[in-house]
């Protein structure tokens, strides 16, 4: 993969592939069927959005509205209430009037059961028995029509009475007797039917009654019971009662239960409402206060009416305001101060420290007149004013940027031209420090609109620290351009960073090691002025770094000045990195492949190898370029699979790189 060649369409068609096709993406096990060319996973994915897509804005409203969450749970809940009251009403109603119709039936039916048994005891047997010759039914029929009849007239449409034979066939068909339009045949259940002619005992059912005069059918209960006629001769008789009334009665008490039912769930979702928004409403409003005061609009403040809890709270969210302002105020001003005195002090001090300069030059000319100790002294003493003006002219310059009075004099210019004066000013420093720095990646232009001063000065920050640290071994510096970002990262094999120092290595005087010595004469404020000049130009400085296995500083610039960076065509952990290289590894001895490792140079003798070679890119987590130090974002790292791409290769459109943007040594 080239660094700084590669073209933006080329950079988003290997992202797009790295995404669906790399390894350790944590895909899911369904996203790869349907990636691996499955005919339906069009169709299913067109399906999936196209259910989810008007489900969207109602889970947000649940998710973001308190009030909805709240009267959407209390009418669920209370129409639970209101069903669950309702059926054990409407069984309660029910129980209540079958168990009344069904002991009114037993009583008439009781009454119509003794009559009868009363008028066949009564009545003198007919000669001729229950026959004639052809078959027809005799006098006994007759006597059961006439009992029909006499027990029906009691009833005022309250019940019909049913007569039939015990015999089966037609006979029994003929010998029927029904009052009320009654059709016996369908309205008598076979089971009843049996039961009555097996026991002497009064038998009931529930069934429909059913007429032969074109009257609907209704619900009844039956009641039978086996007699015996004037001739002595067997029969059933039964009573119907219908259940109509009943039913409407039923059917009044469900109309008026759902009516009540439902007025009863919308007047408590109504008052739910309202209760919430009476809590809610305030709560929001100290949301919507707070999001200004973070704003920085520091006089905003809660009305605050009554004297209840959420008048308290108001109050007391006030006096939390107002103590905030103050304290932000005191400090700001101290802050102002704080910048004032540093910039009136480094000012006023470079008129003596000219004075002593040019004294200092005086004995540091006449030295070799002097005796070895007073020499030795001259020779420290310019030593000390150098290293003394260049901290001033540091504070001076952070003066500079905390009073917001830094300008950017941007213009087109290669970085390459600029890493090689870089180069050429520390050569001297890494041929002491048996140190050699390697460029990679200079092979085509890489032009930025940029101040060459600060990127010059931020550079040779970068290189000088890393041929310091780097504890003899080659230092690599990489240029690459993408898209529309330009980025250079220096890399070297030294110490490295500790675990937590990749969070304070840009603050101000930090120090990894604060006993080690600064043979170059640093101030501790070289980082700090360096992160100031790429947030001038709207570009990032980020550092990663491993114990032991170097660090890794990279500045990404955009390409055009005010154009908003989205990504970085040089991944901020080196692919030579420990972690990717054990990956590499695990992946090559998985595939069989045998993948080689390239050692780390570990002696100083041994920085004059081959730059370690790169290693295909592996997934990693990464966080959020914009957290860069003291913007007071906070890095959140992201799931495996949406990692820095490889170097030179250009971001898809749209997706800013997301990684840790602090570090240090």
């Amino acid at each position: 993969m080239s660094q700084g060649s590669t073209a933006p369409d080329n950079g988003d068609r290997a992202v797009r592939a790295g995404r669906t096709a790399g390894p350790g993406r944590g895909s899911r096990p369904l996203g790869r069927l349907l990636q691996d060319g499955t005919p339906g996973a069009p169709v299913f994915r067109l399906l999936a959005r196209w259910v989810r897509r008007p489900l969207l804005p109602a889970v947000r409203l649940w998710r973001r509205n308190l009030q909805v969450r709240v009267v959407a749970g209390t009418l669920l809940m209370s129409l639970g209430v209101v069903l669950l009251l309702g059926l054990v009403v409407i069984g309660q109603v029910r129980n209540g009037l079958l168990v009344a119709k069904e002991k009114a039936a037993q009583s008439q039916a009781a009454g119509g059961f003794s009559a009868a048994q009363d008028r066949a005891a009564t009545t003198q047997p007919q000669p001729g028995g229950d026959q004639d010759g052809g078959g027809r039914a005799g006098p006994s029929v007759n006597w059961r029509s006439t009992l029909v009849e006499q027990l029906a007239s009691g009833g005022q449409s309250a019940f019909n009475v049913v007569a039939l034979s015990l015999e089966t066939g037609e006979t029994a068909s003929r010998g029927a007797r029904a009052s009320g339009e009654v059709d016996p045949t369908t309205s008598i259940p076979a089971e009843l039917r049996h039961s009555v002619a097996q026991g002497t005992n009064t038998f009931q059912t529930y069934a429909r009654i059913h007429y032969t005069g074109g009257k609907l059918s209704e619900p009844g209960l039956v009641v039978g019971k086996r007699l015996n006629d004037a001739d002595g001769t067997p029969y059933e008789l039964y009573y119907l009662f219908p259940l109509s009334q009943e039913e409407d009665s039923l059917a009044l008490v469900k109309t008026t239960l759902a009516t009540a039912g439902l007025f009863v769930v919308v007047l408590l979702g109504a008052i739910a409402w309202l209760v919430v928004r009476q809590v809610v409403t305030p709560v929001r409003m100290a949301a919507g206060i707070a999001e200004r005061l973070s704003a920085g609009r520091l006089q905003e403040r809660m009305k605050v009416t009554g004297e209840d809890d959420i008048a308290r709270l108001g109050e007391a969210f006030n006096k939390m305001a107002q103590n905030l302002q103050l304290k932000i105020q005191q400090l700001e001003e101290l802050s102002r101060l704080q910048r004032r005195f540093v910039s009136d002090v480094s000012h006023e001090l470079r008129t003596p420290l000219t004075t002593v300069r040019m004294a200092a030059d005086v004995i540091h000319e006449a030295r070799a007149d002097f005796d070895p100790v007073t020499a030795r002294s001259a020779e420290l003493l310019g030593d000390q004013l150098d290293r003394f003006e260049s901290l001033l002219a540091d504070l001076l310059e952070i003066s500079r940027f905390d009073a917001g009075a830094a300008s950017l004099e941007a213009e087109p210019i290669d970085l390459r031209q600029v890493v090689r004066r870089v180069i050429g000013g520390a050569e001297p420093l890494a041929e002491r420090k048996g140190s050699r720095i390697v460029v990679v990646g200079d092979e085509q232009p890489v032009v930025a609109e940029a101040d060459a001063r600060r990127v010059e000065r931020v550079l040779r920050n970068l290189v000088v620290n890393a041929v310091e640290h780097g504890e003899g071994r080659d230092v690599v510096v990489r240029l690459a351009a993408a898209g529309g970002a330009v980025a250079v990262a220096v890399r070297d094999y030294g110490v490295g960073l500790k675990p937590g120092e990749a969070t304070r290595v840009f603050n101000r005087f930090w120090r990894a090691d604060p006993a080690r010595a600064r043979t170059t004469g640093g101030t501790g404020l070289g980082l700090s002025i360096a992160v100031e000049d790429a947030r001038l130009h709207g570009g990032w400085l980020q550092a990663w770094g491993e114990a032991g296995g170097g660090s890794q500083f990279r500045l990404t610039l955009p390409r055009t000045a005010d154009e908003p960076l989205r990504g970085s065509p040089i991944p901020l952990e080196p692919e030579d990195s420990r972690r990717n290289r054990e990956q590499a590894a695990a992946l090559g001895a998985a595939a069989g492949s045998g993948a080689r490792l390239t050692e780390v140079p570990a002696q100083s003798g041994a920085g004059r190898g081959p730059v370690p070679p790169r290693l295909p890119s592996v997934p990693r987590p990464t966080a959020d370029p914009t957290a860069l130090p003291g913007s007071g974002a906070r890095v959140v790292a992201r799931p495996a699979g949406a990692a820095d791409d490889d170097a030179g290769e250009a971001r898809a459109p749209g997706r800013a790189e997301r990684e840790d943007t602090t570090g240090g040594r």
